[in-house]
């Protein structure tokens, strides 16, 4: 019987809807009973939300309190929450901009790369005069209270007194009779070397934090393949800027 009265449908005439009248063209597409209803059932659900933030509005009671209100602020007339105390940001918009358009393995590349430069560098420097070392103590034990009174750190160490506070390149007195003196002895020449060491310790500085954020950037790309995994997951700890968020997966017999 349905197929009958498809059958029948498909000999029925097309009727089709007035369209826009010449003398109203301008005024454009005349408007059909279902594009109404759409308009319609819109304005309807705006003005029932309005009606219903009203109500909420009057019921509120002006003396109550809110936790809402130690959490957030008024700021140009939108509330605005507060950053809570101890939380961080996730990613920076660096590591974001890293994470977006790059590969892991591309990371990781770049990584050991500079992971390479740092160890030629510190082969250079050897950190002897580092800002932010941690100085080596040099503890000497006497016999008696008279000689830590009569102690002399520069004939104890047989140099020359204004050598005593170097780290490194302290001859003794023998060495100092004996040869000559090799490399820049004049004060400016002394103070250029110093300048060229502490940009050398400054671009060393630099290439190590940016080899820290390789590591972070790579270890939360990583982190996001793993989640793609069907096996059931716990997360641990949160993402932050230093360090990728930590996942406890279920233990899987494998066969």
């Amino acid at each position: 019987m349905s197929s009958f009265r498809k059958a029948l449908k498909s000999q029925q005439k097309n009727h089709k809807e007035r369209s826009q009248p010449g003398f109203r063209k301008h005024l454009g597409h005349l408007e059909k009973k279902k594009d109404y209803k759409l308009r319609a059932d819109d304005y309807h659900k705006k003005q029932n939300t309005l009606a219903a933030l009203r109500k909420k509005a009057l019921d509120k009671n002006p003396d109550e309190f809110y936790f809402k209100m130690v959490s957030s602020q008024l700021k140009d007339g939108v509330h605005v929450a507060n950053k809570a105390k101890g939380t961080e940001e996730e990613n920076t918009e660096e590591q974001r901009k890293v994470m977006r358009t790059q590969d892991i393995r591309y990371v990781e590349m770049k990584r050991v790369a500079e992971g390479k430069k740092i160890e030629r560098l510190k082969s250079e420097l050897h950190l002897l005069d580092a800002d932010g070392k941690q100085r080596n103590g040099h503890t000497f034990y006497m016999d008696s209270k008279q000689k830590v009174a009569d102690f002399d750190l520069a004939s104890h160490l047989d140099t020359a007194p204004e050598l005593v506070d170097r780290v490194y390149n302290r001859p003794t007195l023998h060495t100092l009779e004996s040869k000559t003196i090799q490399g820049a002895v004049e004060p400016l020449s002394i103070k250029k070397l110093a300048r060229q060491r502490k940009h050398q310790y400054k671009i060393l500085s630099q290439r190590i934090d940016r080899e820290k954020k390789m590591f972070v950037i790579g270890q939360k790309i990583q982190t996001r393949k793993d989640l793609h995994d069907k096996n059931k997951k716990v997360k641990v700890s949160k993402e932050t800027v230093n360090a990728s968020a930590v996942y406890k997966y279920e233990a899987k017999r494998k066969r």
